[in-house]
């Protein structure tokens, strides 16, 4: 009975180090840096856990089955389990799934020498939820790409939390250095005296990270807001930790005050630093609908703090896109009447009339007039010059 019970409080960290991305001779991401960086990090710090715990490294490896031994091994661990990946994402052309792909694995050879995706939540989807986590810093070369634009998600296994980024394909990269979400992760863990839940943790990195455009952040806000993705931390009781209304708490270099992260967004959007601006508001927003749920106030004016800034970045189809979105919530919330909707629908349109590709202002088209004619008391000219534009975008001759 007391050997079981040593068991059931042990731990374990996976560090598992694919292929380096490369773009141009140019190295993207080195996954060797980035557990070389984890590896220096104490594991109690890693796994938020003063269990002990057992820690594996794959670097270099070759063998996808050798991964999967690996996998499975560490899946079997009673306790808290941080799997962690980095390398790059590739695509078997014959079978369309994803692989990360391992040192030697090529185009062709991805089917036999890449580690299938699913196979992580082949493994993970056994252990009890609450007590696993997924950390990726992953880039999508570009066959892998537009398939995880078609998911919209890299999904792990629905019983573990999934934190990270998958970088597109084409971006510069920092070289042999360790990678900008890793370090920053690190960076954190090592800058505040208390350790910050994943969740939070994510967020601080992620905006910090100076991501390329596209990034995925994972998990995405409409996976924090899906039925039964409450989270807490693994190997501890969880401790609320929510930022006051309106605020978001952010950590600075040796403090853990709540201060209001919003006039240093602003200054990165001003400055024309619109996707590190993006990239901090999309974390914060994820952290706050963790926090007080899809629909509430908060998690509705990051949404439209998310909307001004791409208007400020001149991506006026996403910003329709948010602006539209977070009307239908104030609308769901409050009269018809209510400025916040008001307000909403009036930042949807005018983004709208900005939009200048056709195809994408015809497909944003049809939900916006519905919200409009949904608030009776807005100004009817808005309704007809909505109309009115959709109507001369469907009889103006095609471009080619």
């Amino acid at each position: 009975m007391q050997n079981t019970m040593g068991l059931e409080q042990r731990g374990h960290v996976l560090l598992i180090a694919g292929s380096t991305a490369v773009h141009r001779r140019t190295v993207q991401v080195a996954p060797s840096a980035n557990l070389a960086a984890l590896g220096v990090v104490p594991v109690s710090m890693l796994l938020n856990s003063d269990l002990p715990c057992d820690t594996t490294y794959l670097d270099g490896a070759r063998d996808p089955n050798l991964v999967l031994t690996r996998l499975r091994t560490a899946a079997a661990t009673p306790g808290p389990l941080l799997v962690y990946l980095s390398g790059r994402l590739t695509v078997d052309r014959r079978s369309g799934r994803l692989h990360l792909a391992l040192v030697g694995t090529t185009a062709a050879s991805v089917r036999y020498t890449g580690l299938p995706w699913e196979w992580l939540g082949v493994e993970l989807r056994g252990r009890p939820a609450g007590l696993t986590t997924v950390l990726l810093d992953l880039v999508a070369d570009k066959a892998a790409w537009p398939l995880l634009r078609e998911y919209g998600s890299l999904p792990a296994s629905p019983s573990a939390e999934v934190y990270g980024v998958v970088s597109p394909p084409g971006f510069a990269g920092s070289g042999n250095a360790v990678s900008g979400y890793t370090r920053r992760w690190i960076d954190q863990l090592g800058s505040n005296p208390t350790r910050p839940d994943n969740l939070r943790l994510h967020a601080l990195a992620a905006g910090a990270a100076a991501l390329p455009p596209g990034a995925l952040v994972l998990p995405t806000a409409r996976e924090l807001a899906a039925p039964g993705q409450a989270r807490r931390t693994p190997g501890r009781p969880e401790t609320p930790e929510p930022p006051t209304p309106g605020r978001a708490a952010a950590a600075d270099a040796g403090g853990d005050s709540v201060r209001d992260p919003r006039p240093h967004i602003h200054a990165l959007a001003t400055s024309g630093r619109h996707v590190e601006a993006a990239a901090l508001a999309q974390a914060w927003e994820q952290y706050v609908l963790r926090n007080t749920g899809y629909g509430s106030a908060e998690a509705t004016g990051w949404l439209e703090i998310r909307a001004d800034l791409a208007r400020m970045a001149g991506s006026f189809g996403l910003a329709t896109e948010l602006w539209t979105g977070a009307a239908r919530i104030r609308l769901a919330a409050h009269h018809p009447d209510a400025p916040e909707v008001h307000a909403a629908a009036t930042g949807a349109l005018y983004c709208w009339t900005r939009v200048k590709d056709p195809e994408t202002a015809i497909g944003a088209a049809p939900e916006l007039i519905r919200l409009l004619r949904a608030l009776p008391s807005l100004d009817s000219r808005h309704v007809q010059l909505a109309q009115q534009r959709l109507e001369f975008l469907h009889r103006a001759p095609s471009r080619t």
